[in-house]
């Protein structure tokens, strides 16, 4: 099993077709560094496709994940946008899903309205 310990998004997206040193070079540039047991996962321009990056101390590993219909929640892009984002454990379960991730903490509780 691989171990990952920190899950960071990329909020850039690029072309699947980029393999795993393209990767290693976009998580260098936009993070300065890629550090052992953490993933960085990508996105193309659809949000359609997601590849994950991970370090796991001797090597790269690269795996992708395809859906088949709608899209992965991505972080915006643009002026004044964070290049990555730190996800949890949670938060990673239900991108990967497809699911709004981002609202995990508020739909964590029910309220009466």
């Amino acid at each position: 099993m691989i171990r990952i310990d920190t899950l960071w998004l990329c909020a850039q997206p690029v072309d699947m077709r980029a393999g795993a040193e393209r990767l290693l070079a976009a998580v260098v540039s936009t993070l300065g560094q890629a550090r052992a047991h953490h993933g960085y996962l990508f996105a193309n321009a659809r949000a359609t496709r997601m590849k994950l990056l991970v370090h796991d101390g001797f090597g790269i590993w690269c795996a992708s994940r395809r859906l088949h219909a709608g899209r992965f929640v991505w972080l915006p892009t643009g002026a004044g946008a964070a290049p990555a984002l730190e996800l949890t454990r949670a938060q990673f379960d239900a991108l990967v899903l497809g699911l709004p991730w981002q609202r995990l903490p508020e739909m964590s509780v029910i309220r009466r309205a």
